[in-house]
């Protein structure tokens, strides 16, 4: 995430935050896992985009199929 950070707003004044989930604590209380373990040895977070504004999830956008990017990439998310 900090290497998408850097280069997609290498200023950081964007105002947007670039944050990992290393264990997947944040994936799991979100109900966004799905199981890849035979592939990955593990769960895997669903591709998801959300948009939060002071503090609180203003819309939440999540592939219907785990990894596309129909409704996930910036373009369909602040339109």
């Amino acid at each position: 995430m900090k290497a998408w950070g850097d280069q997609l707003d290498p200023t950081k004044m964007s105002g947007i935050r670039f944050l990992a989930d290393p264990t997947g604590a944040f994936t799991k209380a979100l109900d966004l896992g799905f199981d890849v373990i035979p592939v990955f040895g593990h769960t895997r977070a669903k591709r998801y985009a959300l948009v939060i504004e002071d503090g609180k999830v203003k819309s939440v956008h999540v592939e219907p199929d785990n990894t596309g990017t129909d409704v996930s990439m910036a373009d369909k998310v602040l339109s």
